[in-house]
């Protein structure tokens, strides 16, 4: 059992940045997938980014490459999102959550999640 607890959410003008991260506990940090997903009201969760167990592979949503950029730190038991020119569109509630499949962008492929961290981008 993995548990996940994110941070660094919170309301930021429009062009500005973010880092959220995500603190794991419960097992084997390091031999998870990591994913960023973001959920509106209303609308389904989607995925954001993604990073291997080992962090030579990444991926991104289109939406937000390069803008965001995940990174992993398996000593401290931690993923990050850095989050830059963000955009009203940004604006959601970003979830961590971690993966032993390697589908990277699919939310049932993901076997444990955060509580969720919400990021507001004003215009």
């Amino acid at each position: 059992q993995v548990h996940l607890v994110e941070s660094g959410g919170g309301l930021v003008q429009a062009g500005g940045s973010l880092r959220l991260s995500c603190a794991a506990s419960g097992g084997t940090f390091s031999s998870y997938n990591m994913g960023w997903f973001r959920q509106t009201p209303g609308k389904e969760r989607e995925f954001a980014a993604a990073i291997s167990w080992s962090g030579n592979k990444i991926y991104y949503a289109d939406s937000v490459k390069g803008r965001f950029a995940i990174s992993r730190d398996n000593a401290k038991n931690a993923v990050y999102l850095q989050m830059n020119s963000l955009k009203p569109e940004d604006t959601a509630v970003y979830y961590c959550a971690a993966s032993r499949s390697a589908q990277a962008m699919r939310v049932g492929a993901y076997d444990y999640w955060g509580q969720g961290t919400q990021v507001t981008v004003s215009s």
